[in-house]
């Protein structure tokens, strides 16, 4: 039998390769943590839009105090003891 002929050809390349599973994959999920830079940006960023709110908020109650008669004062809101909401956490 040795000396016949060979009843199929032998596949090109040798080894196939193995397919990916399709859709989700099992085990645990990870999420990349941020990059030290782009935290330090974000922190910076957010520190100079307060900065600038605030700085916008005096020269209006200035110009405003300035046009009155009467002294302008800035009124707050009272502190409310129900829980506080997240106000809009954006990831960048």
């Amino acid at each position: 039998m040795a000396q016949g002929k060979q009843k199929f050809k032998p596949q090109p390349g040798g080894v196939k390769k193995p397919s990916k599973p399709k859709g989700m994959k099992k085990g645990a999920r990870t999420i990349a943590p941020r990059k030290a830079t782009v935290v330090a940006q974000h922190k910076l960023k957010n520190i100079l839009e307060v900065a600038i709110r605030n700085k916008i908020e005096q020269d209006v109650t200035q110009n405003a105090s300035t046009k009155l008669h009467k002294r302008l004062s800035v009124l707050k809101m009272p502190a409310t003891k129900g829980p506080k909401l997240p106000a809009g956490n954006s990831k960048v």
